[in-house]
């Protein structure tokens, strides 16, 4: 993986700007800690830093090739993985290839098929292709958004990179919040309105879109849809396409030049995932698998069952390691470093996040880096298989609203009365809700009950997932470990997308169908263990740290935050340890030991970044 950035000018010669592209670039130097290149013409600056994944030697960035009179370039981040059947496509059309980088393969299938190549590839990805001879910059993000792309028009200026601190390095570009910006922050954080940026006149390019900036100006274009169908499968035929749709992901995404490893909480998901590398780097020349897992100093003390998190993930993750015979590495975090950790991960993200779950995530891969450079993860399993109580649950299924977010109101009420009046958080949620059940693809003929499943599913999809995804990419990348999800693979999700719930929901559990898929290749209790979600620290004495971080702030009158909050509301919560709340923040498990951190890091922002509200 690596961290990408471009600064489009026509109206102006960049040569005298690299200073600038430099700091740019050098923003994401975690992203790419292995290299670093720029390329410049009279009217375009682009840069690159690099994690070399494939092929050392040949795919350094930007990458130029000369195609009859035009000349490309290329700054990419993202792992293609159909880079060989695309390589053999492409070389039947009479192209020859000098590396055998995926970059490589990527740009000249844009030279192929131009705008149209995104429609060929399996893979993640968020890229810029220069055309001199067009004068003409094309950007494009992967399906699910799973890199990430933003953008923002300033003068006569078009400039994009893979972070917003990118963008920020560039003295154009301003540090201003507006009422939206806090809208987002407030009445739907950590999620985030697709597209949206959260800084005045910062965009991110919405995923599965491409843009086209030239001097007609820009041009977005959606390239990819789920289409609804009816699902003619009987259910040992879809039983059998979906093991074999996810074993062809899992083995795609082991391809690399550098050490692999896998996530393990010992969960279906990642189990799956393990049990497969293993068997796969065993066929390999006998390799072993190092899978790793993370679990907290006195979890095992504090740890209380709860209908979401029924039980502790460290038997369960002993039990598959022993099973799969993989070198098992067991990562312990401790209260104070979790603590510590929330600043960095508000860097990394740029944005407030989901407070220790973020930087648990950030301590993890940072521990995992130290032994491998790429991670396959089990995310997005559970938004298409049907893993959440929201799928199942009947209240939360028929919540007229996004049912991880039914605490719009008590967001509300910890604003101050201007904040809350100006951004009214109730008319914002309410409004980007119903603007995605308006996009859902629907079928004709189907139940309302089948209706609603779609509608819960194709919400997971576009904001639930995306959001876990982006925490995933800008926790590990900030470590310069590339974390690749197997399950977001798009063939997968769009078959999915057409099942429907009574095969979804097979032996009337959740993600039965996965269930079903998988037997005979994880043992029985493994398969058939009860969901449980990323873990969390249950150690009071994490409670009790950042009640003293956010009881300091309110504290301190030159904090930021005092001027967005309802001072005398937040004490209240805070003298009930969350309690006052009554909901969680976000999910299920952004309950008042998170709330507290989230409110932390939004003051961390508000200072680290300089933001102005406007």
């Amino acid at each position: 993986m690596c961290g990408i950035a471009g600064w489009i000018n026509l109206k102006e010669d960049l040569h005298m700007k690299k200073d600038i592209m430099n700091e740019m670039i050098d923003t994401l130097v975690n992203r790419g800690p292995d290299a670093s290149g720029t390329w410049c013409s009279n009217h375009v600056l682009l840069g690159h830093r690099r994690l070399i994944v494939v092929d050392p030697a040949g795919g350094s960035q930007p990458m130029a090739r000369k195609y009859g009179e035009n000349e490309y370039v290329i700054t990419y981040n993202g792992e293609l993985y159909n880079t060989q059947d695309l390589r053999k496509e492409l070389e039947a059309k009479g192209h020859v290839f000098n590396s055998h980088s995926d970059t490589e393969v990527l740009l000249v299938s844009y030279i192929e098929w131009g705008p149209e190549c995104v429609e060929h590839l399996n893979g993640i990805y968020a890229f810029g292709v220069w055309s001199e001879k067009d004068q003409s910059l094309f950007i494009a993000r992967d399906r699910f958004g799973v890199k990430p792309l933003f953008y923002t028009l300033t003068g006569d200026s078009f400039l994009f990179a893979s972070e917003i601190k990118a963008l920020l390095a560039n003295p154009l570009v301003k540090r201003e919040v507006g009422p939206d910006g806090l809208a987002e922050i407030f009445a739907l954080g950590p999620a985030r309105t697709p597209g949206h940026g959260v800084f005045k006149n910062i965009s991110e390019v919405k995923p599965a879109h491409f843009i086209i900036y030239d001097q007609n100006g820009l041009r977005e274009k959606r390239y990819w849809k789920l289409e609804s169908k009816p699902h003619t499968d009987s259910v040992d035929q879809t039983v059998e396409k979906v093991r074999n749709l996810v074993l062809d992901a899992i083995n795609r995404q082991l391809v690399a030049d550098v050490p692999v490893c896998t996530f393990l909480s010992g969960g279906l998901d990642s189990s799956i995932i393990s049990a497969v590398t293993a068997k796969a780097f065993m066929a390999d020349g006998n390799k072993q698998l190092h899978t790793f897992s993370v679990d907290y100093i006195d979890n095992d003390i504090y740890f209380k069952p709860s209908l979401f998190q029924p039980n502790p993930d460290a038997p369960w993750v002993k039990r598959l390691s022993e099973e799969i015979k993989s070198c098992h590495h067991y990562i312990k975090l401790d209260t104070p470093q979790i603590v510590s950790a929330l600043t960095d991960a508000v860097k990394a993200k740029d944005l407030p996040g989901m407070s220790d779950i973020d930087s648990s995530l950030l301590l993890f891969c940072k521990e995992v880096k130290k032994e491998a450079v790429v991670a396959l993860s089990g995310e997005c399993a559970d938004e298409i298989f049907g893993g959440y109580p929201w799928f199942y649950n009947d209240e939360m299924l028929n919540a007229d609203t996004f049912p991880w977010a039914r605490s719009v109101k008590e967001r509300s009420s910890i604003l101050s009365p201007d904040i809350a009046q100006e951004i009214n958080c109730e008319n914002y949620v309410k409004h980007r809700y119903l603007d995605t059940l308006a996009d859902v693809p629907q079928l004709s003929g189907e139940t309302e009950s089948e209706k609603r499943r779609r509608e819960i599913m194709y919400l997971n999809i576009v904001w639930f997932m995306a959001t876990l995804l982006d925490r995933k990419d800008r926790m590990s990348m900030a470590t310069g470990l590339e974390v690749r999800v197997p399950f977001c693979d798009h063939r997968i999700v769009e078959y999915l997308w057409n099942i429907p719930w009574e095969i979804k929901y097979l032996d009337q559990r959740e993600k039965g169908l996965l269930r079903r898929a998988f037997k005979g290749i994880l043992p029985n209790d493994v398969l058939y263990r009860k969901k449980s979600p990323y873990p969390k620290t249950h150690n009071p004495a994490y409670l009790k740290a950042v009640k003293e971080w956010l009881q300091n702030i309110l504290n301190d009158p030159s904090s930021p935050l005092l001027g967005i909050i309802n001072r005398k509301r937040v004490q209240e919560i805070l003298d009930t340890d969350g309690t006052a709340f009554g909901v969680p923040w976000f999910g299920q498990l952004m309950t008042g030991p998170q709330l507290f951190a989230y409110l932390i890091q939004v003051d961390i922002w508000l200072r680290e970044y300089k933001v102005a509200l406007v």
